[in-house]
């Protein structure tokens, strides 16, 4: 038999699959792709003199306002004046039933003068039984008898007294007065009304001066003093403006919002400023040297907070979640973690994590934009 030579087309077929074969040997030897780095840019953190005007919110109060309760039991039988009416200090505002206390009073009276007469009759009887028993006329447990019935006498005395000065203030208490200048707040009985000892009666306001309470921040809690002046600002009045002083500054600084609270005393002679009113408060300019600030878009918000990425040696980078303070001209104040001088990511940090290796971009690191570096920011 004769043997043809191979056909073209099966030589072909034969080369492929010489290929696949040599292919598939070799594909473990093939090495992994290398990883590269993230490619960032970075800022220094600069230090900055920060010129700023502090505004502040807060609230007018009276400087006094206090309610007062009833002192004795009994009927209301007069109310003298009403609810917003003006008062004097001292000014009869209310009458509890003042009658009854004169009677007392009477009453106790009467009993004091009986028991002045009782003690005088008692120390004559005294003295008469000293004089017979130094004339052996009468025995000594006698005496001392009556001895001892004087100082009854003169124990129930006191104790009448003591009870003719508590009707007194009894009969004084009846008639209720104004404690200070101001006015009548909410009134809270009526006539014909029988109260108990304690039951509250009237509330009283005082309008001049009146009270500008806010709070500052920790930050700017070094600027407030006492005696500053503070330029105050309420709704009814937007284009006046009123001068507080600041009178109060409380020694301690709030737990939980980190401010601290001041009062100011704002002078209110025609009373056209009114408890609870909504005030804005100008403490005037602040001047803050070398407040750390980086770049507005080195700062990233998570679930957890501000954070941002420090650069460290070897070219790794630390996850930092730190407190943004004020903002100016695409700067942002950081106000704990970082000091001037530092380097911060700027660019490519939003899928960074803690520790992670990156590439700076060279001669693409971002410069701060600001006038000059130790000037102040307006």
């Amino acid at each position: 038999m004769l043997l043809r030579p191979p056909s073209r087309c099966w030589r072909a077929c034969v080369a492929l699959l010489l290929t696949l074969i040599a292919a598939a040997g070799c594909r473990d030897e093939v090495a992994p792709p290398v990883l590269e780095a993230p490619r960032v840019i970075t800022a220094p953190v600069v230090g900055v003199d920060l010129e700023e005007r502090i505004e502040v919110t807060g609230e007018l109060q009276a400087a006094l306002r206090t309610t007062t309760s009833a002192k004795v039991g009994g009927e209301i039988t007069q109310v003298v004046v009403g609810e917003g009416s003006p008062v004097d200090k001292g000014a009869v505002v209310l009458e509890i039933d003042p009658h009854r206390r004169r009677l007392e009073l009477d009453a106790a009276r009467a009993h004091v003068a009986q028991m002045e007469a009782s003690l005088a009759q008692q120390r004559r009887q005294t003295q008469r039984t000293r004089s017979l028993q130094d004339k052996g006329l009468t025995s000594a447990s006698q005496l001392e008898e009556s001895v001892l019935q004087l100082q009854l006498a003169s124990s129930r005395l006191e104790a009448a007294r003591a009870q003719n000065e508590i009707a007194m203030q009894a009969l004084d208490d009846a008639t209720v007065r104004a404690p200070f200048a101001g006015y009548i707040g909410q009134r809270f009985v009526n006539i014909g009304e029988y109260v108990q000892v304690g039951n509250p009666l009237m509330e009283f306001v005082s309008l001049d001066p009146i009270e500008v309470v806010f709070h500052v921040s920790e930050v700017d809690s070094a600027v407030v003093r006492l005696g500053q002046q503070v330029d105050v600002r309420v709704a009814p009045f937007p284009s006046e403006s009123f001068v507080a002083e600041v009178d109060v500054i409380y020694p301690t600084m709030d737990a939980q919002s980190r401010t601290l609270r001041v009062e100011a005393t704002l002078p209110n002679p025609t009373g056209r400023l009114r408890p609870g009113l909504f005030a804005r408060a100008d403490l005037g300019i602040a001047i803050r040297k070398g407040v750390p600030m980086v770049p507005d878009e080195a700062v990233l918000q998570r679930a957890d907070g501000a954070i941002l990425y420090r650069l460290l040696a070897e070219q790794r980078v630390e996850r930092l979640q730190v407190e943004t303070g004020s903002f100016h001209a695409g700067l942002v104040e950081i106000r704990s973690g970082v000091t001037p001088g530092d380097i911060v990511v700027t660019r490519g940090h939003m899928d960074l994590v803690d520790g992670a290796l990156v590439q700076v971009v060279e001669g693409e690191t971002r410069p701060v934009d600001i006038a000059a570096e130790t000037g102040v920011l307006e």
